[in-house]
């Protein structure tokens, strides 16, 4: 049983996580300046040493310091004398930088299809009825084998379903054209704030983030989010796809000695802002079943109470830096914090939450059983990586070496819906002809659930592709998509 030293209580007593209940979760908690990074990096660090492999988002731009060796400074001696001269060995670890916008790092790209219409829909800020188109749409292009895999996918898209509303209508429900419009318009804005960059091929492999290197370190990924910050919806939907593929993608393996994967996800608040009821059930769904398939998920942010309680009742392993206590109000929220935590003999909780030090925690650990255990006052102990941001030199010496950088750097731009539907449009001439001679011949068409109308003035591109059903005798076009807990596609 492997354990994680995250520090030692001023009386000498070593204070860890065990390994095999990193999927049980976690919370990293505390106000801006009390240590919450510096933790983050010295578990990161030690699960990478163990062979776990790690995911980390990079929101202020300092986590890159793990990719080099930590120096005995001033303050790190002063900080292992008071930890009864714990051993410090300085280290760097196997990095890989992924950046959504490719500065900083590889890009990494999702297509529409892959993200599905739940998250879609929460990253263009939609309301209800508007979801309710793009769930319409994303159902006409299931059906039809159209593949969304970019931006200009979406956008022919909404303009086939907007032209064909009439016929679309008795299947799927009220399309109207003003939901249409202010779903492209919402589009053009996510175009304006990077959403070319984020929509494409190739489509990240969730299985890149379970590499180990070649010294069976796990690999520790470095999400840069200083840019994604600026739009919060991106952050999050991001963030949440990344969890429903995994959960989609990966087997169930039960409890594991050491977990897959482990996840960072700094400023959680962003990923439950705003969000509707039903999103949220889905996603303490997803929590609380994906530690079954081995993956770890902490969360970093100022107050427990920036998470949902669903959610935090699930995080068992709980770092809580100090909360500072200005207004009668965040007197009111330490307290009902404090009540949270089992406390230890003679430790007052709601006073010690306000006195800590600077890279002091209260921790709470799991026992071997999986219960929490009473919390202890914790000195941090020192990454033994850089505290802070490597030169741009050294990042751009990581990036060269990358595994992964020939595989993502270049866009691919293979056929999908918009090529596919253009097809469509410049046949209609023909098709025309071809509707001509076969109301001659046979008087009119199979009934098709009202696709068709014999008033029509001219064929739509649905009414194509119908026919094109209707000369290819027993065979199948398009194909049945089945989508997962959060609307993105099943692996299974």
């Amino acid at each position: 049983m492997e354990q994680i030293l995250l520090g030692r209580t001023a009386e000498g007593v070593d204070v860890c996580f065990i390994s095999s209940l990193l999927n049980r979760h976690g919370l990293i908690a505390g106000a801006t300046g009390t240590g919450k990074t510096v933790t983050l990096q010295v578990l990161a660090e030690q699960f990478s040493r163990l062979g776990i492999p790690v995911l980390l988002t990079d929101i202020k731009g300092d986590l890159s310091g793990v990719a080099k060796a930590g120096i005995l400074s001033e303050k790190v001696s002063d900080r292992l004398k008071t930890l009864k001269d714990l051993a410090f060995t300085p280290v760097a670890n196997a990095v890989n930088f992924i950046d959504v916008f490719g500065k900083k790092g590889h890009p990494l790209r999702v297509t529409p299809s892959e993200m599905g219409p739940v998250l879609l829909s929460r990253l263009l800020e939609l309301n209800e009825t508007q979801e309710g188109v793009v769930h319409i749409a994303f159902k006409y292009a299931d059906s039809q084998g159209l593949f969304l895999l970019d931006l200009k996918d979406l956008q022919s898209v909404f303009s086939a379903v907007a032209e064909n509303a009439d016929e679309l209508r008795a299947q799927y429900g009220n399309v109207s054209a003003q939901s249409v419009g202010a779903i492209q318009r919402r589009l053009l804005v996510l175009e304006d704030q990077g959403g070319l960059n984020l929509f494409g091929e190739p489509l990240y492999d969730i299985n890149d983030l379970l590499v180990r290197d070649f010294s069976g370190k796990g690999l520790v990924q470095i999400l840069d989010s200083t840019d994604l910050l600026e739009r919060p919806r991106l952050y999050a939907s991001l963030l949440l796809w990344l969890l429903s593929e995994l959960y989609e993608s990966l087997e169930e393996v039960g409890d594991l000695a050491l977990p897959k994967l482990v996840l960072f996800f700094d400023e959680a608040h962003l990923l439950f802002e705003d969000m509707p009821k039903a999103l949220g059930d889905r996603i303490e769904t997803i929590i609380r079943l994906i530690r079954s398939k081995g993956v770890g998920v902490f969360f970093i942010t100022q107050s427990p109470d920036d998470i949902p309680p669903k959610i935090l009742a699930q995080l068992g392993n709980r770092v809580q830096h100090a909360l500072r206590a200005f207004t009668q109000q965040d007197e009111s929220k330490i307290s009902k914090i404090s009540k949270t935590f089992r406390a230890g003999a003679g430790l007052d909780i709601e006073k010690v939450i306000t006195a800590l030090q600077t890279g002091e925690a209260l921790v709470s650990p799991l026992n071997e059983k999986g219960e929490p255990m009473p919390v202890v006052r914790t000195l941090i102990r020192p990454p033994e990586s850089k505290i802070g941001p490597i030169t741009e030199e050294e990042r751009n010496n990581i990036l060269s070496s990358s595994m992964f950088m020939k595989k993502y750097k270049d866009t691919l731009d293979r056929e999908s819906a918009f090529e596919v539907l253009k097809k469509r449009a410049a046949a209609l001439p023909e098709e025309k002809e071809e509707t001509k001679d076969a109301k001659n011949e046979s008087g009119g068409f199979f009934d098709f659930g009202g696709i068709f109308s014999s008033s029509s003035k001219r064929q739509t591109p649905v009414e194509a592709f119908v026919k094109t059903i209707v000369r290819t005798v027993g065979s199948q076009i398009g194909r049945q998509i089945t989508r997962g807990v959060l609307g993105t596609l099943s692996k299974r």
